[in-house]
Formats: C-alpha cells, sequence, structure tokens
C-alpha cells in the first residue's frame, strides 16, 4: 500500500492548566526535513520530538507547530531587580548631570528598560505532568496526518493503476502492428533489391544476410517482454507493506528506458503514435511517484 508524503493533521486538548493544540503539514521531499515551532519552556523536548517524527513520519518536509495556553495553573511572576535599577538609575542621572539635562524624568523609566532589570520566573517550573498530555496530543495529531496520508496514497494508487493500463493498452497495440511493420520493411527491401538487381549482379545469400542483420537491428521483441514485466513488476511494488516511492521511481525510469528504445528502433508511423502515448503517461506516473513516501 503506498502512502502520499502530503497530509494534515491537527488535534486540541486541555486539563486543569493547560490548552494544547498541535498541528502538523507535510510535503514531499528526498528526506525527512523538520520544521519546529514550540514554546521555550518545553526546547528541551525538541530531540525527543524530532525522533518521534523520524520514527512516524519517515520522510517529507514536515512543519509542525505546538501551541500551549496557560489557564492560571502555572502563572508567570515579575520581579524587579530593585539594586540593580537604583545602580543603573544613579549611573544615569549622574550622567545627565555630567553633560547638564536638567529635566531627568525619564531616567527611571529607562533604568526599568535595562538588561535584567525585570526578571520572571514560573512558580511550577516542572512541566513534566504538561508534557504527557502534550505528548498525547502530538501522537493524535500524526495519526491524523498518516492518516491523510494514507488517503492521498489510495487516490494515487487509483491513478497509477490508470496510467500503468494506458500503457498496457498502447503496448498491446504496438504488438499487433509490430509483425506488419516486419513485413513492411521486408516487402520495401525486396523491391528495393529487384530494382537494383535488373542492373547490376547481386548475391543472393548475401542479400538474405544483410537482411536478416538488418531485420534484427529494428526488432523490438526484448524491449515488449521487458516493458510488459516492468509494468507488472510495478503494479506490484505499489502492494508492498514498506515505502515503496524511490522503488517505484526506480522502475518508472526503467519503463522510460524500454519505451524510448521501442520508438528509436521501431521506425513505423502508427507504433510511434503509441509511443508518443506512452511517454505521455509515464510523465504522469514520474511526477506523481516524488509524492510517494
Amino acid at each position: 500500500m503506498i502512502k502520499s508524503m502530503t497530509g494534515y493533521g491537527s488535534q486540541t486538548a486541555e486539563n486543569d492548566k493547560i490548552s494544547v493544540t498541535v498541528e502538523i503539514k507535510s510535503l514531499n521531499s528526498k528526506f525527512l526535513d523538520l520544521n519546529l515551532r514550540l514554546s521555550k519552556e518545553y526546547s528541551d523536548r525538541e530531540l525527543e520530538i524530532r525522533n518521534l517524527l523520524n520514527n512516524t513520519v519517515e520522510r517529507g518536509k514536515v512543519g509542525l507547530s505546538i501551541d500551549v495556553q496557560s489557564k492560571g495553573g502555572v502563572k508567570p511572576k515579575v520581579f524587579i531587580n530593585r539594586e540593580l535599577v537604583a545602580l543603573y538609575y544613579k549611573d544615569l542621572k549622574e550622567t545627565a548631570d555630567a553633560i547638564g539635562i536638567v529635566d531627568s524624568s525619564d531616567l527611571f523609566k529607562l533604568a526599568l528598560q535595562m538588561p535584567k532589570a525585570m526578571e520572571s520566573e514560573v512558580e511550577n517550573p516542572d512541566n513534566t505532568e504538561d508534557w504527557l498530555l502534550i505528548q498525547k496530543v502530538l501522537l493524535d495529531a500524526i495519526a491524523k496526518c498518516n492518516e491523510f496520508r494514507t488517503d492521498e496514497g489510495n487516490t494515487l494508487a487509483l491513478k497509477f493503476k490508470e496510467y500503468i493500463k494506458t500503457i498496457a493498452d498502447c503496448l498491446t497495440q504496438v504488438e499487433v502492428f509490430d509483425p506488419q511493420r516486419i513485413e513492411a520493411i521486408r516487402t520495401r527491401i525486396r523491391q528495393h533489391f529487384d530494382e537494383f538487381s535488373k542492373s547490376e549482379q547481386l548475391d543472393n545469400s548475401r542479400f538474405e544476410q544483410e537482411l536478416i542483420f538488418y531485420i534484427e537491428k529494428l526488432d523490438i521483441s526484448e524491449e515488449k517482454v521487458r516493458l510488459r514485466s516492468h509494468l507488472n513488476y510495478f503494479l506490484e511494488s505499489m502492494d508492498i507493506p514498506e515505502p515503496s516511492g524511490k522503488k517505484l521511481g526506480f522502475i518508472a525510469q526503467e519503463i522510460g528506458r524500454e519505451i524510448n528504445t521501442i520508438g528509436s528502433k521501431a521506425n513505423d508511423a502508427n507504433i510511434q503514435r503509441y509511443v508518443v502515448q506512452m511517454k505521455e503517461e509515464l510523465e504522469k506516473i514520474k511526477e506523481q511517484a516524488l509524492n510517494i513516501l
């Protein structure tokens, strides 16, 4: 079963102290590219979050936002460092007097804005209990994101089957026209030979050898067999349980190689028409395969 790398999930929960909202978005990427947004008080959990995403999301460009709002259970308290503010004010006042500034009414406000003049503390710095809630909400959001990815993957699987069927149908038509093409080549060469033999003496055995060599160069029997095999292998690989995006991309490359060879060797207008159609369907497969996990 294939999964898309495009996904979205969000979840909200709360307890008596905090309200937690987690939102996760993912797009296609060759590797796992994480962009995290979380509060300062939970920055020590970043490595744990990254490991969790690495094991559950696996691959993609992932944006994760964790919004934690206090409900009153954890209240920040602001402290004024009076001694430091007094020193700031004294220094500012002496500086103002030294340069002749008479109005010093704003010096106190300026002193309060100086570094470490006001500090905040959290009455309950232990966020273990809150983290358990955040972790649960995070796991639920990831589960929703993966469910979204699975649904998208099912939609892509139906499209892939349509594209593969179209290529297989075109290949069937190529197989119908191929014997006619070979016979047309034989007839055309024979006509040229008959015209040329009227004025020149030719070796029939040598002619037959050249004819066989020429037809072998234009023979696409092996390419048709390999292409049919690659198409079946693509469909089989869609059903494997592990991530198959890169594998499908490699198979698509092999499919393209056989189609191109058929097109270059066929030298037939009817077959070329179906080759163009196969290439068109293959481009759709390659484009969509980039979004497969």
